[in-house]
């Protein structure tokens, strides 16, 4: 989308102490990770730094080929030394954790930020914490169905944060979002709107790359943003639908 979202307009009833936790993961792990340091790595060693992020990435990202047979997929990068191997199935939670970049970083937790507390407040605390680990693990999972032979890592936590915009479109979709249009103009829009777009491009994208993969290559996993949004906004629905039916019998009781 052409836009940043700033800040919504829903006031959520009590800090959301899982959001700002999530993102506090998020970029502890990236701090700490080798990513964090590439900007300012020059030198000779230079190549040693480029084989630590492969090891690092190779180790926590999640593996399509990995997740569906066990074996430890091959580094096309020529360094010395294998990385380190790791339980698949944990690397499908390890995985949303990790991030290429700053931007890739700044640009997930922005999301986050703007929509999490939003869905935490109306779902609740351990509800939105299943919902955006089921949401990043189902996307994950989706994306490798996808190519179940590819061996390059998928990491990032937009699936899981794509749940998270799934939820909010069913949980507070009539809020309005101040977002910065074309990256310049603040403008207040509706929050289904700047929610549905984002769904349908990421959708459009996910089928054109689909139908064309030599069109052009592309580093984003559109299919896991498509799933992940999708499994959000089950989860969300399946909640909602729950919660509303204890409130009917309690209702009937008292």
């Amino acid at each position: 989308m052409a836009g940043i979202p700033l800040s919504d307009d829903y006031p959520v009833r009590r800090v959301p102490a899982v959001t700002y936790l999530l993102i506090a993961a998020n970029v502890a792990v990236y701090l700490a990770s080798p990513m964090s340091l590439m900007a300012v790595w020059y030198g000779a060693d230079l190549g040693e730094r480029i084989c630590a992020v492969d090891h690092y990435i190779f180790r926590w990202g999640a593996v399509p080929m990995e997740l569906f047979t066990g074996r430890q997929a091959a580094s096309p990068t020529p360094c010395p030394g294998e990385p380190a191997a790791t339980a698949p199935w944990l690397t499908v939670f390890t995985s949303m954790f990790l991030h290429g970049d700053a931007l890739h970083l700044l640009s997930n937790m922005v999301y986050l930020f703007v929509f999490g507390p939003v869905v935490e407040d109306r779902l609740g605390r351990v509800r939105y914490t299943g919902l955006y680990l089921a949401s990043g693990a189902v996307a994950t999972v989706a994306f490798a169905l996808t190519d179940t032979a590819a061996q390059v890592p998928l990491v990032g936590a937009s699936g899981a944060i794509s749940g998270v915009l799934g939820a909010y479109l069913v949980v507070q979709f009539r809020s309005r979002v101040i977002t910065l249009v074309f990256f310049v103009l603040p403008v207040r829009l509706p929050g289904w709107a700047l929610v549905g777009t984002y769904f349908v491009l990421q959708y459009v994208l996910y089928v054109s790359v689909s139908l064309y993969p030599g069109a052009g290559e592309t580093s984003v996993a559109y299919a896991a943003h498509v799933y992940g949004f999708v499994a959000g906004a089950a989860m969300a629905l399946l909640i909602h639908r729950i919660r509303w039916r204890a409130g009917t019998r309690l209702s009937d009781v008292y």
